[in-house]
């Protein structure tokens, strides 16, 4: 199930699915440095937007650091994931506080692998999905992988967290 080639170099993301023997398969794409977005990964990747599901990372007032997963067009709502884990209110974490928190760069921040395990949300629209692609943990590079796979292996709470 694997498609990817020889060269391509096993991320985090992919070693932790291979240790617990999920099945996932890369598929890298041309990066565009001016354009990062998950529309426009889509679009490069010739996929609905809402199969892709961008990784953000926030912090609570009372939880600390978190993850969230929500489809590609969707804007996050901070008051639907405070209320979603048990915080008064959620921020997003400074961009220049990503590498060090997760091991990851922005555009290429992946739920899986990080250099913690944070309490994890996915927005509910991922129940309307079999398969869905989040980012193998570099720019350039996507996982897919079966939704309900990615909520296992992340523990994660599936809600609504978008507007």
């Amino acid at each position: 199930m694997k498609e990817h080639n020889k060269n391509t170099k096993k991320t985090n993301a992919a070693r932790l699915l291979d240790s617990l023997a999920i099945p996932y398969t890369l598929q890298a794409y041309e990066v565009d440095e001016e354009d990062l977005s998950a529309i426009h990964v889509a679009e490069t990747l010739g996929l609905p937007a809402e199969q892709i599901y961008k990784t953000l990372v926030a912090r609570g007032d009372k939880t600390g650091v978190l993850i969230c997963c929500i489809p590609g067009p969707a804007e996050l709502d901070l008051k639907a994931l405070a209320q979603a884990s048990g915080n008064k209110k959620v921020d997003l974490v400074p961009l220049k506080e990503l590498l060090a928190l997760t091991g990851y760069i922005r555009g290429g921040c992946s739920p899986l692998g990080m250099k913690k395990v944070y309490p994890a949300y996915i927005d509910e629209a991922v129940l309307r999905q079999q398969e869905i692609i989040v980012s193998a943990g570099q720019r350039g590079l996507q996982l897919k992988i079966a939704a309900a796979d990615l909520v296992t292996v992340l523990k994660a709470k599936v809600c609504p967290l978008c507007h």
